[in-house]
C-alpha cells in the first residue's frame, strides 16, 4: 500500500498462468502477477503499450455553473480553463485521487447534455457519501449489490454518476 497526495493506493493481484522453468518446462502454476502483466500473461500476447483512459466528455449546458458543482459540491480539482477562442473553451477537472479525468466546455461535443453516465470506484463508500453530503451534494443512501455497495448522483445537467465500493475478493 502506497500513498499519493494523502491517497491510498493499493496494487490489485490477478492471478494469470505463467511457464515457470526453463528449457521448455511444461509446468504451469497459478502465480500472482500484479497489474497489466496479469493480462499479458493470461492472454498469452504481447502487449506493446500501456492503454490509460485519461478524459472523459461529459456535455453541460453552462460551463460555469458545472465548474462550480464538481468543483464546491463532488470535489473535483480544476485542472484547466481555456477559452481557446470565442467558440471553443476547454476544461479539465479530476476527482480526487484518480488519473482519469472529465472534460467539458463548448464547442467540444454534439451529445447533449445529461446524456454521459459515469463511475468512479472509492474505498470506503460510506465516507464517499458522507463527503458527497458535507459538500452539500444531494446523493442517494448506500445500496448494497452481490457487485458492490453504491451512491448514486448527478449534475446540474442531469449527467449521472454512480460511486462504487468493490466487494472484498475471495482469495
Amino acid at each position: 500500500m502506497a500513498t499519493l497526495n494523502g491517497a491510498i493506493c493499493t496494487a490489485r493481484t490477478a492471478y494469470a498462468t505463467v511457464e515457470e522453468g526453463v528449457g521448455g518446462s511444461a509446468a504451469h502454476s497459478p502465480t500472482p502477477v500484479a497489474g497489466p502483466e496479469a493480462f499479458r500473461a493470461a492472454a498469452r500476447v504481447p502487449i506493446l503499450v500501456d492503454w490509460r483512459l485519461e478524459l472523459v466528455q461529459v456535455p453541460v449546458t453552462d460551463v460555469d455553473r458545472a465548474i462550480a458543482f464538481y468543483t464546491e459540491k463532488a470535489g473535483f480539482t480544476l485542472d484547466h480553463d481555456h477559452r481557446v477562442t470565442d467558440e471553443l473553451r476547454f476544461v479539465q477537472l479530476t476527482p480526487p485521487g484518480s488519473a482519469c479525468s472529465i472534460a467539458l466546455g463548448t464547442a467540444l461535443t454534439d451529445k447533449p447534455a445529461g446524456s454521459a453516465q459515469l463511475q468512479m470506484v472509492v474505498s470506503d463508500i460510506h465516507a464517499a457519501k458522507a463527503e458527497l453530503a458535507g459538500r452539500g451534494l444531494e446523493v442517494g443512501e448506500v445500496q448494497e449489490f452481490p457487485w458492490g455497495k453504491f451512491v448514486f448522483f448527478s449534475d446540474p445537467d442531469g449527467n449521472s454518476w454512480a460511486v462504487q465500493q468493490i466487494p472484498a475478493r475471495n482469495e
